[in-house]
């Protein structure tokens, strides 16, 4: 109801408050306008009437409060959207004051209200020039549920015909949208932002429900993918919108005869394979600097997020993107997968996931490609660290969705002399730690499928049986493992290397920083690792010498912000991401050279 719940405080009795420095004011005079119902012609409410010199004072407090902000929070007008739409109900009772009708509506589920095209009531339709589809093959791929473990969604299992005509259809659909003026593409990105976030709930029940992402978590997933793409497009406009000027005779020997023009343009068809992990986001993260770039896109989502990602993909549709620039393939890697990426119209691939990626890129050709395959990200902590923050980063940063992250902390380096205190830290902060189902919103939750558990567990085991100490009693029910600190971890275990994307964490005890610079450097993977030390000194020189794309001083690894660069080493990957990155790396240079007749020097 209108001023009550989150609007309590914007009420003072009858009488709506004015809202100044951040807060609901009541002001000291008496008068107030009285808002009167058209439709009944009764006095509904009463505002209050504030005077001149009042206004004056609030206006200039408001102004100032503004301009001393950050940046990123002065522009977040996309998050006044989100409240609005989040509080609908009682704004929208507020309209009889003018008379106008209530259509409030009730949450949607997956698949219906605005999405109930992109469904037909059994599978899960796949989007091609601009419309949703049921597959000619007549078959579908089961979507398991990793806390119930039964099916929980099916998907269309395209064929290699479907394929090419996505395809085809988009080599078509490129040549319009790189003729679409920049300012209009952005206007589009921020569009199907607003939209995204509108329809953040039926999006965040699929990541529960498909990947086992804790409630919370899911929407965040979805909010931070639509902000993701509002400033993918500001990013773009400026990127974009710069080229470079260059005269001939800034190279000895020539004369200023020649005018070089060099400007970016599309690659063409970009295909973008996300990971189950963050169906969502490590989308978009590929699909807005694509499109920003006057690319089109063909989406190919993990079977374990695909039903979240086909909803965000119809956001791209209700936001109105021109038929064939934008669709989602679905079916199995076994069938489409290698046609998908070796295919000739493909121009640019961008893939997040496993040793897959290695595959894809032995066959992938002469295209650009962008790879992020995983790491063993190391947790190097010194004697002089702070061990309570270390704590807290460990947990975070190795238990945080269940460990299931590229940037989780997979391996602690810690040094012999603090390694008993710390251990005794975490392991008080692990016994706190929920577990239970996503829909409970626990820090603990299923690991994506039973095949993902085996493998944490055959880990454990190893470790184990080699004379590990288990921290916690080793226990599984289903999907679902409790969290475990493995301590005393010795080199010649399997879970000192490899990488167990699940809520398990080795600690193994060094004797010098030196020691653990290269069992770092030793692993086949180089995505980020992190330092903890209060020596700024000691912390650069480690950096420096820790072979991995990111190094984060006094804080465990992590992917954002997502406008930051990304990247990896060795088989962690190829290229980098990132938002300004990625812009760059789907698009390449277009030079234009103007011929004089003769010499030419610009005078003042």
């Amino acid at each position: 109801m209108a001023g009550t719940g989150v609007f309590t405080e914007v009420i003072n009795g009858a009488v709506l408050k004015y809202s100044s420095e951040g807060d609901w004011k009541k002001f000291s005079s008496k008068n107030a306008f009285q808002v009167v119902n058209p439709a009944n012609r009764k006095i509904c409410y009463k505002v209050q009437a504030l005077s001149k010199e009042k206004e004056d004072d609030t206006s200039k407090s408001s102004q100032k409060g503004r301009v001393e902000s950050p940046l990123w929070k002065r522009a977040q007008l996309q998050k006044v959207q989100t409240t609005l739409q989040a509080n609908k109900a009682p704004i929208a009772e507020l309209v009889k004051e003018i008379a106008k009708p209530s259509n409030g509506a009730a949450r949607e589920l997956a698949g219906t209200g605005v999405f109930s095209e992109i469904y037909n009531g059994h599978v899960y339709k796949y989007y091609s020039q601009g419309e949703w589809k049921n597959s000619s093959s007549g078959k579908s791929v089961d979507i398991v549920n990793p806390t119930t473990r039964k099916n929980q969604y099916k998907v269309q299992a395209c064929t290699q015909d479907e394929v090419n005509e996505v395809l085809e259809s988009a080599k078509s659909a490129q040549k319009v949208w790189a003729k679409t003026p920049l300012w209009k593409r952005a206007e589009m990105l921020h569009k199907v932002a607003a939209i995204l976030k509108e329809n953040k709930d039926p999006i965040a029940e699929c990541l529960v429900k498909e990947v086992a992402k804790p409630a919370k978590d899911a929407v965040t997933e979805v909010v931070r993918s639509g902000d993701l793409l509002s400033y993918t497009a500001e990013e773009g406009v400026r990127v974009l919108a710069e080229g470079t000027f260059l005269t001939s005779d800034s190279f000895p020997g020539n004369e200023r005869s020649k005018y070089c023009m060099v400007s970016k343009i599309p690659l063409g068809v970009v295909l973008a394979i996300p990971p189950f992990n963050y169906p969502v986001n490590l989308a978009v993260s590929k699909m807005g600097p694509a499109l920003i770039a006057g690319n089109a896109l063909v989406l190919k989502p993990p079977t374990q997020g695909a039903i979240a990602a086909l909803h965000m993909v119809h956001c791209f549709h209700l936001a109105g993107f021109p038929k064939g620039l934008i669709s989602c393939i679905t079916g199995k890697g076994s069938e489409i997968g290698d046609f998908l990426t070796t295919h000739p119209a493909v121009n640019c691939i961008s893939f997040t996931g496993g040793d897959t990626g290695i595959e894809i890129s032995k066959k992938a050709g002469m295209i650009p490609l962008q790879m992020e395959l995983g790491g063993k990200d190391a947790c190097i902590v010194l004697e002089d660290a702070d061990l309570d923050l270390v704590a807290s980063n460990i947990v975070k940063g190795g238990f945080s969705y269940s460990g299931q992250r590229c940037t989780a902390v997979k391996v602690v380096l810690v040094m012999e002399s603090v390694a008993d205190a710390l251990v005794k830290k975490v392991n008080a902060m692990v016994s706190k730690l929920k577990v239970g189902n996503p829909e409970d919103d626990c820090d603990i939750t299923p690991v994506v499928s039973e095949t993902s558990a085996n493998f944490i567990e055959e880990l454990t085991m190893d470790a184990k049986q080699k004379g590990a100490t288990l921290c916690q009693e080793y226990k599984r029910e289903g999907n679902l493992i409790w969290p475990l600190l493995l301590d005393n971890v010795k080199p010649d275990m399997r879970i000192a290397w490899e990488e167990p994307f699940g809520p398990v964490l080795p600690v193994i005890r060094i004797k010098s920083a030196e020691e653990g610079i290269r069992h770092c450097n030793g692993s086949i993977y180089g995505l980020q690792g992190c330092v903890f030390t209060r020596d700024i000194n000691k912390a650069i020189l480690i950096s420096d010498a820790m072979e991995t794309g990111t190094v984060q001083i006094n804080s465990a690894p992590a992917r954002g912000p997502d406008h930051f660069p990304f990247q990896g080493l060795r088989d962690s990957g190829i290229g980098s991401q990132g938002i300004t990155n990625t812009i760059s790396m789907m698009t390449k240079n277009k030079s234009i050279v103007v011929n004089l007749p003769a010499p030419s020097y610009t005078m003042g």
